[in-house]
């Protein structure tokens, strides 16, 4: 091993947004905020995702490639037709393809039936 990731990092015009849409989504904190750089993560001493303002960011255009999607994530769900109105009800808007959103910032991600192998996602900590 070389490394560990630490975060997954986002660009986004507004990164307290995107980090609260987030971090209402994965059940995890806000744990760092100077407002050009928010991190969602288990607690200030574990990685995550950070978000980066970016002043001139222009979101994918799904599933268009004419600006390309830059990253997904894949959200596994206990309940997909549950787990859809609650993105919706943060502000997740659907785009084309089965399960497929975008975040505020337009960031594409999934939502994905939790695979067998996976613990039950209420039972994680939070």
């Amino acid at each position: 091993m070389i490394g560990r990731l630490h975060h997954v990092i986002l660009d986004c015009p507004d990164p307290r947004r995107l980090a609260t849409f987030y971090a209402a989504l994965l059940g995890r904190p806000i744990t760092y905020d100077d407002g050009d750089w928010v991190v969602v993560s288990t607690n200030e001493r574990t990685s995550g995702l950070a978000f980066q303002r970016a002043p001139e960011h222009r979101p994918p255009s799904w599933p268009d490639p004419q600006t390309p999607q830059q990253f997904h994530l894949d959200i596994m769900v206990d309940d997909v037709p549950a787990a859809h109105a609650a993105v919706l009800a943060l502000g997740a808007r659907k785009l084309p393809g089965e399960g497929v959103f975008a975040d505020p910032a337009g960031h594409p991600f999934c939502l994905i039936p939790r695979p067998h192998w996976a613990p039950p996602i209420r039972d994680e900590p939070g």
